[in-house]
């Protein structure tokens, strides 16, 4: 009874995400090159990413909200990238009154 009660796959995906952020974090203290250190935060971001959404997000779960859940991460993704690239336009490329 308590094995089906206990959240397994939830504690096993907290423990892969501190791995992959202590992975991303010896980028800072590890003498790479540009290229390599790029390389591994672009996987361990991914890896992350897609853990973030499978075991938390349970995007997998159900095949009847499945529409919402994707209509829900092009949201996401639309209004992260108006955030960065208005920052970006206003900010750095100073498109501002």
């Amino acid at each position: 009874m308590m094995k089906q009660l206990f959240p397994i796959r939830h504690v096993m995906g907290f423990l892969a995400s501190l791995v992959l952020s202590v992975a991303a974090l010896a980028v800072i203290y590890l003498d790479l090159s540009n290229s390599a250190n790029m390389a591994i935060l672009l996987i361990t971001a991914l890896i992350q990413a897609s853990l973030q959404l499978f075991l938390f997000m349970h995007i997998g779960e159900s095949a009847d909200t499945k529409k919402e859940l994707y209509l829900n991460i092009a949201y996401a993704l639309f209004v992260g990238l108006v955030t960065i690239f208005g920052t970006l336009f206003i900010f750095v490329w100073g498109w501002y009154a």
